[in-house]
């Protein structure tokens, strides 16, 4: 390489690397330090994830996609790939009156679940679940030591993906590893951003301008350095390498179950898709109460039960409020029975001022919901022949 080229690579490197450093949030004067108490079975860093997939020898460890900050975006495999003998993608095939034109799927197959870490990057707590669910498929046991010989049977019976955190940009930026115990609005802070006077973007408002760019003072952990949320990406034309990698898993894989892990200041719940049909919505709100039934039973958090209510067909005024997102997409190139899993980050506010969870709930919630998905799974699955 000529000296004038070697330069100009070096000094485009030095700019490229100021540039994606500028993105970099440290904690505000004024703002609570990080968590100090945050237990060691607690794997919610990135270097937690790096760590984990560095010492994996059962499952394959596969580098999916580079985030637009030039982290590797990890998949961890778990169980052969079966010969679905795809002929058509999965519309095409629901068109023909089949879905077994995509993926013939019988009592001989094993069943597939597709896991998801967090696509917004401060919902730390699915990189907590999902970095001991591989420990757990690695070692039979927990980050605590405890066993869960239950989990890692059923892990044996199904062929299992598993990405730790569909965000590391975002999760980088985050500069808390927990939200126990501090308020909301923090999270909401570093979490969904805030304009360049300082004022919180917050929910909804944080989904008004995308990508996420111009009037931006913190670029919140919900977005990858280039701005993407994610979870409302254009589907049909992706603009993060993130969401394309997600959707091509999915569509290779033909999970039979979807989870994207998310969290927020309540007690944990699953929340169904709008866009998917009637059949699946059913499936999905009997495994809702379920979990919820679990929970209760587990003496964790869980939500009242008149808050699970049954499907129903919406009267829609316009202007819609009702969005087709990541995991409606996810049904839409897969069949997956596929939902969103909001689990408690465990913040206070002042009508809240105890959380909801301590550090062990949050991994027994993270645990239990998985374990649920995978007995659902296992005794109810649909087949396609």
């Amino acid at each position: 390489m000529k000296r004038t080229t070697l330069f100009l690579y070096l000094l485009l490197t030095v700019i490229f690397s100021f540039e994606r450093s500028f993105s970099q949030i440290t904690i505000e004067a004024g703002d609570p330090p990080n968590n100090t108490d945050i237990p060691d079975f607690y794997k919610s860093k990135l270097a937690d994830i790096e760590e984990e997939v560095n010492n994996i020898k059962i499952g394959e460890v596969k580098v999916i996609t580079t985030s637009p900050g030039g982290l590797p975006v990890y998949a961890v495999y778990y169980g052969e790939k079966e010969d679905f003998s795809p002929q058509a993608n999965y519309n095409s095939a629901v068109a023909a009156l089949n879905p077994a034109f995509y993926a013939k799927k019988d009592s001989s197959s094993k069943p597939v679940i597709f896991f998801i870490g967090p696509v917004h990057g401060q919902e730390v707590e699915g990189i907590v679940g999902l970095v001991n669910l591989i420990h757990i498929a690695e070692t039979g046991k927990d980050f605590r030591g405890q066993e869960w010989a239950s989990i890692k049977n059923k892990i044996d019976k199904c062929r299992i993906i598993i990405i730790p955190c569909g965000n590391p940009d975002g999760r980088k930026r985050c500069p808390y590893d927990s939200f126990v115990g501090l308020p909301s609005k923090i999270m909401t802070k570093y979490g969904q951003g805030t304009r360049k006077d300082g004022s919180s973007w917050g929910w909804p408002q944080a989904k008004s301008l995308h990508p996420m760019k111009g009037n931006v003072g913190i670029l919140g952990a919900y977005f990858n350095d280039d701005g993407i949320n994610m979870m409302h990406d254009d589907f049909f034309a992706p603009m993060a390498n993130e969401t394309k990698a997600i959707l091509d898993i999915a569509r290779f894989e033909a999970p039979d179950m979807t989870v994207s892990l998310h969290s927020y200041g309540n007690p944990p719940r699953i929340i169904p898709a709008n866009y998917v049909p009637w059949f699946m919505k059913k499936h999905v709100n009997k495994l809702t109460r379920r979990v919820n039934l679990r929970y209760e039973k587990a003496n964790l958090a869980y939500v009242p039960f008149d808050w699970i209510s049954e499907p129903s067909i919406e009267d829609e005024k316009f202007p819609p409020h009702t969005s087709f997102n990541l995991i409606s997409a996810l049904h839409h190139v897969s069949g997956t029975m596929a939902f969103t899993f909001e689990c408690s980050h465990g913040t206070v506010t002042e009508t809240i001022p105890e959380p909801f969870v301590t550090y062990g709930n949050i991994l027994d919630i993270q645990l239990n919901l998985y374990e649920e998905m995978l007995d659902y799974l296992l005794e109810n699955r649909l087949y396609w022949e």
